[in-house]
Parts: structure tokens; C-alpha cells; sequence
């Protein structure tokens, strides 16, 4: 039977919270110090690897055992824009709805252990958006100008291809719109192909092998090479997908042609005006999460477990890399992906009710999809009496 809206609803927002929960205890770490540290990471009861630190040397946070992180709230919250709003979205909302998610609006944060904004613990490029929008009162079309690139808008988008659930074009065209207000170049461009492949997911019956091929139809510069280039990678691997450091080897090598990150993905001191291609804006660059995610999800002819699983122990951002593997192929499989063990452990985790939201979201999304087509239906009596029908 094919999944309904709601169940690949429930399947995407399950993935995107899983993978940040495998994700988050190793994020940072290479895909050897995981191996030598864990073996291989494959359930949520994972002990963060910072957990023994003084409190002050890990900011006073904790992870591990189900926690999620910001990626899985800035989802929850561009959801919430949409339940406010109940239409589609633009920069506009990036400067009103999402400032007042972050910074106005109090929640439980799992890895500050306390209520607080979301922008207590939100990374700098997501504090961007609080400093460009309410204390600059930027132009919104032009809050990304001057960001640090990163995957952070494209961690937080998948709501976006809901919305637009099987019109790859419409997400992506709107995820530009409303992630414009927060990033630039090569992250705003990450964020449009991520939102088009959630997209793509929702179209019944689809393969993996499609939602890459029609990501590729979309994705410009820098972002279509690196997907282009790790599919290719991942198609030739399919064989030997068994031998998970060739792959993980075969994987960066690739993915080092569009980014200088490499494995010392930490911020130290000694970094301070060191020169480096590392964030800035580029036609040639690419974020590496989403080449990633997809090429695990290749690699692995859509498996949903194996894929993100995967995707984690290849270290580096894992976090995110587990959260955009999960969206993707959530989406395409639906609620029969959900372990009930694991969904239980995140809701108390975290104190969530991830069904619930995602049921909540459903049917905030047929109601926008629902205007959608009675606006089309209204442009093609209009263009009939123009004699254009």
C-alpha cells in the first residue's frame, strides 16, 4: 500500500529526529576516532563523547541516549511558522516568523537541559538570523548576505518539500525564498536541493535513484557537482557497500574537490586569521552533509536504518548528515520505518510528542496543498477565456 501523506509526515519528521539523536553524541569526530572509540554507532543509547568533560568545556550541555539537537528544533519551529501562517513562505518569514521562534518564544531545549530560546543554543550562522533581521532590519531578501556558509538552513528545511510534496521545482524555488533571509551562496543552494529531494520523496512509488536524478535537474554549481560526483561514487559502490572505511575513504575523497573542511572540523584558538576557502561564498564549493546523505542513501538503495547509520559513522557533522539522510528516505518509506523503541526514547528524551506534531503538520499541509490547487484550477478557467485552455 502506498504510504499516505500523513504516514510519510510521521516517517520524515521520525528520521529527521533519529538521525539527529545517532548523530549527536559523535558529532565532530572522524570516522576513525568513532570506530576506534564506538566500533559502530547503531543505537540512540550512544554516550556522548565530550559526556565526561567539566560541564564549562562542553557549554554546559548534554547529549546522547535520544537527545536531539538544533536541527531537530529549527524543523519543530519552521513547522510552527506554517501552523501560524497556513501558506507557503518567503524571506518575510524568515525575518518575523522565525525571529520569533528562536528568540521570542520558549521551549524545552534537551541539550541545555532547561527551558530556554532556541537561540541560547543555536550555532552562529543560526544566530545570524536574530542579529540581520530584528537588530540590523536588513532588507529580509537579504538577511543570508554575510553569513558564515553552512548546512544550517538546509538542516531545517525538509518542511519546505512537505508543502510542496511531489512539485520538486515549487520546494526548491520556495526553500530559495525563505532561506535567502539566512544564507548565501552555496548553503542557500543546499538548502533549495534539500527541500526539492523531500519533495521528490512524496511522488508514490519513486526510487532513490529518481530523487537524485531530480535533485540533479535542479541543483546548480558547485552543489550539482558534488551530488553528481558522489552518485556516481555511490553507484560503482553498490557492490562493495560492505566495506564501510573504502567507502567512507571513497566518499571524502570526493567530497574534498568542494570542501576544504577535511576532518578537523573544530574551531581553536590557533585558527584565528588563519587563511582558508572554509564558509565563504563560492560557485564551485558545496556543503558537504547533503552530497553525503544522499550518496549513503544511494549507496544503499534507500534502507532507511542503513543509511543513516552509515551516514553517522562517517563522522565529521554526522548530526546533520543522519538528519537529511532520515528526512529523505522517511518521506519516501513512510511511518513503516519507525522502530516504536526508538520513538519512544526520543519522545523522552526530549520531551516531544513527534507523532502528534507531525499529525498536527499534515494537516496544516493539506490545507496549504488544497489552496494550491483550487489557485491552479482558478488560472486555468482564467487562461480558458483568454483561449489558452
Amino acid at each position: 500500500m502506498t504510504p499516505t501523506l500523513q504516514s510519510r509526515i510521521r516517517g520524515m519528521l521520525h528520521g529527521i529526529a533519529l538521525g539527529d539523536a545517532l548523530g549527536a553524541p559523535v558529532e565532530k569526530l572522524s570516522a576513525a576516532q568513532i570506530r576506534e572509540r564506538y566500533g559502530r554507532v547503531t543505537s540512540v543509547m550512544t554516550r556522548w563523547h565530550k559526556m565526561d568533560l567539566p560541564a564549562a568545556e562542553r557549554n554546559h550541555r548534554i547529549r546522547g541516549d535520544g537527545i536531539v539537537t538544533d536541527d531537530t528544533l529549527m524543523t519543530l519551529a519552521l513547522m510552527d511558522i506554517y501552523a501560524e501562517t497556513g501558506r507557503h513562505l518567503d524571506a518575510w518569514d524568515m525575518a518575523d516568523g522565525m525571529v520569533r521562534q528562536i528568540a521570542w518564544t520558549p521551549r524545552w531545549v534537551p541539550e541545555l537541559d532547561r527551558e530556554a530560546m532556541l537561540i541560547d543554543r543555536l550555532f552562529y550562522p543560526e544566530k545570524w538570523i536574530f542579529q540581520r533581521h530584528q537588530l540590523s532590519n536588513c532588507d529580509p531578501r537579504q538577511g543570508g548576505i554575510g553569513n558564515m556558509v553552512n548546512c544550517g538552513a538546509a538542516m531545517y528545511i525538509a518542511p519546505i518539500g512537505v508543502v510542496n510534496a511531489a512539485d520538486p521545482r515549487a520546494a526548491y524555488d520556495e526553500a530559495i525564498a525563505f532561506a535567502a533571509g539566512h544564507q548565501e551562496s552555496y548553503g542557500l543552494e543546499a538548502a533549495g536541493v534539500m527541500a526539492a529531494a523531500v519533495a521528490a520523496a512524496f511522488v508514490p512509488n519513486t526510487t532513490v535513484d529518481a530523487i537524485v536524478d531530480t535533485v540533479l535537474a535542479l541543483a546548480k554549481d558547485g552543489t550539482h557537482a558534488a551530488i553528481a560526483d558522489i552518485a556516481e561514487t555511490a553507484r560503482r559502490l553498490r557492490g562493495q557497500r560492505d566495506d564501510n572505511q573504502a567507502v567512507y575513504k571513497a566518499f571524502h575523497e570526493v567530497i574534498g574537490r568542494y570542501s576544504v573542511m577535511g576532518d578537523d572540523v573544530n574551531h581553536r584558538s590557533d585558527k584565528a586569521g588563519r587563511l582558508s576557502d572554509a564558509y565563504r561564498p563560492s560557485r564551485l564549493m558545496a556543503i558537504e552533509e547533503l552530497p553525503l546523505a544522499l550518496g549513503f542513501c544511494l549507496l544503499n538503495d534507500g534502507d532507511f536504518r542503513t543509511s543513516i547509520v552509515d551516514g553517522i559513522n562517517s563522522g565529521r557533522d554526522t548530526d546533520s548528515i543522519g538528519v537529511m539522510a532520515g528526512a529523505i528516505l522517511g518521506a519516501m518509506h513512510g511511518e513503516a520505518v519507525i522502530d516504536s523503541e526508538d520513538a519512544a526514547q526520543i519522545d523522552r528524551a526530549n520531551r516531544m510528542a513527534l507523532q502528534a506534531s507531525a499529525d498536527a503538520f499534515a494537516d496544516v499541509a493539506r490545507k496549504i496543498i488544497a489552496a494550491d490547487r483550487a489557485a491552479s484550477e482558478a488560472r486555468w478557467v482564467a487562461r480558458a477565456e483568454l483561449g489558452l485552455a
